[in-house]
């Protein structure tokens, strides 16, 4: 990543804890993201994308054990297929841990992760120390931004930190799965 990138990351992860959001490339689309656990960022990042909050929130992270700390894969039917996916590019709804707040689940009983595949996105997570917000950088209703110049039309300079760096290779949207039942929701 070299040492600028490092910089970065450790500005972009400061941002987050200091209740900022930031804007980071992801698999298909540039995410916007922020501390799961800050009620007023989550809030912030929901009236800025003009965002309903029942709709909830995709969590990514760096690695299971992260993830594991959210909510309790031992006792999902397809917990074994959910963690030979990631890291990849698949969000799984399962049920959370106590405690979980319900600003990140919005009207659902069970809240979407993924173990991300991509190294700014996984990167940034583990300087954060966590899991993130991940929604995709567009108003709510319109194309997810796929270049730094479709985000900034979208959104203000002052009210996003930019984490830049390359996209994935994914066309679309990570695909999201019941882990549950095995159902594909998107």
């Amino acid at each position: 990543m070299g040492w600028i990138s490092g910089f970065r990351l450790r500005l972009a992860a400061n941002a987050l804890r200091n209740g900022r959001i930031v804007a980071y490339p992801t698999e298909a689309v540039y995410g916007l993201g922020c501390d799961p656990f800050n009620e007023d960022a989550v809030r912030k990042l929901l009236a800025l994308k003009r965002r309903s909050q029942i709709k909830g929130l995709i969590l990514i992270a760096a690695d299971v054990e992260a993830v594991e700390s959210l909510v309790d894969l031992a006792r999902v039917p397809l917990g074994a297929e959910v963690r030979a996916g990631w890291p990849g590019p698949t969000t799984w709804l399962i049920p959370p841990r106590p405690g979980i707040p319900d600003w990140l689940r919005g009207a659902h009983d069970s809240l979407a992760v993924r173990v991300t595949a991509h190294p700014v996105a996984a990167a940034l997570c583990r300087v954060f120390g966590g899991a993130i917000v991940s929604t995709s950088a567009n108003l709510s209703g319109h194309r997810p931004a796929r270049t730094p110049v479709r985000l900034w039309c979208q959104f203000p300079r002052r009210a996003i930190h930019f984490l830049p760096g390359r996209l994935g290779g994914a066309v679309r949207p990570t695909a999201i799965f019941d882990a549950m039942s095995g159902r594909r929701i998107r």
